[in-house]
């Protein structure tokens, strides 16, 4: 299943789920872990964590690097994010299932991101890893292209 990274429309959506995760994993979903997740949902690319600390900083005044660096960390380690090295910025996780590692398609031109949730992927990438006696991990697979939209 392909999902764009924009959830502007199912930012309370996300929100819930985040909160249901969270429970189940029995960790709390801390005011400020929250409003990093709810900035990130507000995103339809992938954002930096300066530019997300600049817009906490609109509700947080007080807010430094760190409670954004903690608050993504968080959200990383819970399957609530992901990060996109080859851009090196964080995105929110639109897989419904949970963990997985995911598969990103990134643009070249315009950074949009597609998250692929696509378990015959990841089984795939682990068996071909398996048979060269080679352990993955949990990170999700970026691949570089173009969009769609970028290729008209």
């Amino acid at each position: 299943m392909l999902q764009k990274t924009s959830c502007r429309s199912d930012e309370a959506e996300l929100l819930a789920h985040a909160e249901s995760v969270c429970a189940e994993q029995r960790v709390a979903l801390t005011p400020i872990r929250r409003d990093v997740f709810a900035l990130l949902c507000r995103h339809d690319r992938p954002v930096g964590a300066y530019e997300l600390l600049a817009e906490l900083k609109q509700t947080r005044p007080n807010a430094a690097p760190v409670t954004v660096y903690r608050a993504l960390e968080f959200l990383l380690g819970v399957g609530l994010a992901h990060r996109v090295h080859t851009l090196n910025a964080f995105t929110a996780c639109r897989g419904n299932e949970s963990p997985h590692r995911g598969l990103m398609l990134v643009c070249s031109k315009c950074s949009q991101v597609i998250e692929v949730d696509d378990r015959g992927v990841e089984s795939s990438i682990r068996r071909s890893a398996a048979d060269r006696a080679f352990a993955t991990g949990d990170e999700p697979v970026e691949v570089v292209g173009t969009c769609a939209d970028c290729q008209r």
